[in-house]
C-alpha cells in the first residue's frame, strides 16, 4: 500500500506502508495511518508550511475519531469532503497517471522491490501544477451539478 500527497510545487511521498499482510486486521487502520503517515510525514510537512489544508477522502482510517482528534491536536486543517464528489481530489488523477506510467514499463516490475523502485521513479516524473491549478474548475463543475458527478 502506498500513500502520497501533492500540492503546488510540493510533493509528499510516495510513502509505503509497513507491516501489512494478508488476512483480516492487517489492512490500513486509523492507528496505522496515524503512526506510519500522519505522525512521521504529514505533521512535519504541515509544521514547516503555512496555510496548508489536508484533503483526504472519507476512507475509515481518515474519518475515525482517533484520526480526527490527532489532526485537531496537531492543528492540521482538513478540507470538508463532499460525500458524492470524488472529482475534487487531484491526487486521484495523479494516481491514474502513475498507473499508466507503470503499465508502460516493458518489462514490468517482477518483484515488490522492483515495483517500489519503478513507482518512485514514475512519481518523480509526473508534473503536479496542472492538476493543482485545475481545482477551481473542478469545484465550479461540482457546484454547477449541485454536488453530482462531473466529467473530471
Amino acid at each position: 500500500m502506498v500513500w502520497g500527497g501533492i500540492g503546488l510545487n510540493q510533493s509528499l511521498g510516495p510513502v509505503f506502508f509497513n507491516n501489512l499482510g494478508p488476512g483480516r486486521g492487517n489492512g490500513i487502520t486509523a492507528q496505522r495511518y496515524i503512526d506510519q503517515i500522519l505522525q512521521p510525514h504529514v505533521v512535519p510537512f504541515f509544521q514547516a508550511r503555512r496555510n496548508c489544508v489536508l484533503q483526504q477522502d472519507n476512507a475509515r482510517p481518515h474519518t475515525a475519531r482517533v484520526t480526527q482528534a490527532f489532526l485537531q491536536h496537531n492543528n492540521i486543517d482538513i478540507m470538508a469532503w463532499p460525500a458524492l464528489s470524488p472529482d475534487l481530489n487531484p491526487i486521484e488523477h495523479f494516481w491514474d497517471q502513475l498507473q499508466r506510467k507503470l503499465n508502460q514499463l516493458s518489462p514490468g516490475p517482477r518483484t515488490a522491490a522492483e515495483l517500489r523502485q519503478a513507482l518512485i521513479h514514475a512519481w518523480c516524473t509526473i508534473p503536479r501544477d496542472r492538476l493543482i491549478h485545475s481545482m477551481s474548475r473542478r469545484c465550479q463543475a461540482v457546484i454547477n451539478v449541485h454536488g453530482g458527478h462531473t466529467p473530471y
